[in-house]
């Protein structure tokens, strides 16, 4: 009997030990489907391959929704966040990026009727390009735009961005290829447009996607933990899943 006792003891205090060590991440992210998204399954493939890597680590996920900017300023200034995804890397003193937690294809969006063809940036310089206001996109245009070489015209999602190439009041948007598939199909406000819609034949590049952390204790914490988890997982079988290429 005291030997029963003494193993559901230990057996509790086990559990009650693992239950104390696992904490719970919690980060914004925006609707921007089919990477992420409070109603896609498993809130989409970025989502679930965070989620993955967490768990790996014995740690829970817990991810809130916002708009872009709102995402984007909690992590910057809200301590209960330690940071926020997905997000392309650019050069910044305020934050730090995570491992590559999957890949997605970046470019440009154009009306069918009006294919345009161009080598390099600097061919685009007669024409407008939609932007999305906070997304970052490569560093070659974002230096372009910034610097006045490429015209702009900034929205704050990319459904809206499609809408105008559809429609033909901008001949070219910057978009992500899975993002344009996912939006055609699933968007009734592209509806009367869609199929005026098709990617650009040359692509930007194919952007690596990460997780920006707060560059303080707590964030390099997690920034430590989700590179771990992520080793243990399969990274690209869990975004194909997700995103069905």
């Amino acid at each position: 009997m005291l030997k029963h006792l003494f193993t559901m003891t230990f057996s509790v205090c086990i559990l009650v030990s693992a239950t104390v060590r696992a904490d719970v991440l919690t980060m914004p992210s925006l609707d921007w489907p089919p990477y992420s998204g409070k109603s896609l399954p498993e809130q989409g493939a970025s989502v679930a391959v965070v989620r993955a890597a967490v768990e790996a680590m014995g740690h829970e996920l817990n991810v809130e929704f916002y708009p872009w900017s709102r995402t984007v300023y909690l992590v910057k200034n809200d301590a209960q966040y330690a940071g926020y995804f997905p997000e392309y890397y650019y050069e910044t003193d305020e934050l730090l990026f995570s491992d590559p937690i999957g890949t997605g294809p970046l470019g440009f969006v154009e009306n069918t009727n009006q294919p345009i063809e161009w080598s390099s940036l600097d061919d685009l310089a007669s024409h407008t390009i939609g932007v999305v206001r906070g997304y970052v996109n490569t560093p070659e245009l974002d230096a372009r735009i910034a610097n006045g070489t490429l015209k702009s015209s900034a929205v704050t999602n990319d459904t809206q961005n499609l809408q105008k190439v559809g429609r033909e009041r901008l001949p070219l948007a910057v978009v992500d290829a899975n993002v344009l598939a996912y939006l055609k199909e699933n968007d009734p406000a592209l509806s009367a447009v869609k199929d005026k819609l098709q990617m650009n034949k040359k692509l930007l590049v194919d952007k690596k996607l990460y997780i920006a952390f707060a560059d303080n204790e707590e964030g390099r914490k997690w920034r430590d933990i989700v590179n771990e988890g992520l080793k243990k997982i399969d990274i690209e079988q869990i975004m194909q899943s997700h995103l069905g290429n």
